[in-house]
C-alpha cells in the first residue's frame, strides 16, 4: 500500500481507537517498522498526530475520550437535559436516538412514555428501553463499535433511510462558536446526517463541555436543529444566530 493511502487510514484508526502503535500498524499494513515510523513522523510534522512512545495519538484537544469517562462527565447536567428533552417528546410517536451518553440519559427518561416507536443505532439505548413494555424498539444493525455500543456503517444508513421519524434526538462530540456540530468518527457523521434528513423535528442534546472540545468531522449546523437542549447559555453571537435560524435554545436545570 502506497504512503498516500496508508496515512489517511492511520488517522482514522487513531480517531477510532485513540492511539496507534508502530508494531500494530506494521502488521496491519504489512510494511516494516521503519516505514510506519516515517509515516508517523510525517503526520506529526503536519500536525495531524502527536508522537508518543511506541506510536502516536491525535493532537491535544482533538482526541475523543473513552466511553466510561464520557458517561461520568457532567452527569447532573445530562439528567437535566434529558428530562427537558423527554418532556417535549410526546407519546404516540416515532423517535430516533443515536449514539451518545446524553441520548442514553434521554432513553432512561422515556421509560414512562406509552405507545412510542424508538429506532436506534445505540445498543445501550436499546437495552435501557427494553424496560418499557409500551415502547417498540428497533435496532438498525451495522458494524458494532465495542467501545460504546454504537452501530455504524452502510447497513445502519440503509436502515435509517427506510423510516421517516417524527423526532430525532442526536448528540455530538463537539460544537464550535459558529454553530457547527462536530464528531470524531467519519462513519458516525454519515449516520447522523441521514438521521437529520429522515426526521421531521431534530433535537440536539449537548452540555456546555462540548464547546470546550474540538473534533475534525462536521455533521452539520445548529441551523438544521429545531431545539438545542444544553445546560448553560450559549455565547451571545451564537444565540443571535440561532434566533435567525429559528433554532430554539433551551437551557436546562440550574
Amino acid at each position: 500500500m502506497v504512503q498516500s493511502f496508508r496515512q489517511p487510514e492511520i488517522i482514522e484508526i487513531a480517531r477510532r481507537e485513540g492511539k496507534v502503535t508502530v508494531e500494530r500498524l506494521s502488521e496491519h499494513f504489512g510494511v516494516t517498522l521503519q516505514t510506519i515510523r516515517r509515516d508517523l513522523s510525517e503526520l506529526a510534522d503536519s500536525g495531524k498526530l502527536e508522537r508518543v512512545h511506541g506510536g502516536a495519538i491525535l493532537p491535544s484537544g482533538t482526541a475523543n475520550i473513552g466511553y466510561e469517562e464520557r458517561r461520568g462527565l457532567n452527569q447532573a447536567a445530562k439528567v437535566d437535559i434529558a428530562r427537558a428533552c423527554a418532556a417535549e417528546l410526546p407519546e404516540n410517536c416515532s423517535i430516533f436516538l443515536n449514539i451518545g451518553t446524553t441520548t442514553e440519559a434521554v432513553a432512561a427518561e422515556l421509560l414512562g412514555h406509552r405507545n412510542i416507536l424508538v429506532v436506534t443505532n445505540n445498543m445501550n439505548v436499546a437495552n435501557i428501553l427494553a424496560g418499557n413494555p409500551h415502547c417498540q424498539v428497533i435496532v438498525t444493525g451495522g458494524a458494532l463499535r465495542r467501545s460504546d455500543g454504537g452501530l455504524t456503517g452502510d447497513l445502519t444508513v440503509e436502515t435509517i433511510r427506510r423510516f421517516k421519524f417524527d423526532h430525532a434526538v442526536i448528540g455530538c462530540s463537539a460544537l464550535d462558536q459558529e454553530g457547527d456540530i462536530l464528531d470524531f468518527d467519519i462513519q458516525e457523521v454519515g449516520v447522523s446526517r441521514t438521521i437529520i434528513r429522515q426526521s421531521r423535528q431534530v433535537f440536539l442534546v449537548a452540555d456546555h463541555a462540548k464547546f470546550q472540545r474540538n473534533a475534525p468531522a462536521r455533521i452539520g449546523s445548529l441551523s438544521e436543529v429545531d431545539v438545542f437542549f444544553t445546560d448553560r447559555p450559549v455565547p451571545p453571537a451564537l444565540q443571535d444566530a440561532c434566533e435567525g435560524w429559528e433554532t430554539r435554545v433551551r437551557v436546562c436545570g440550574g
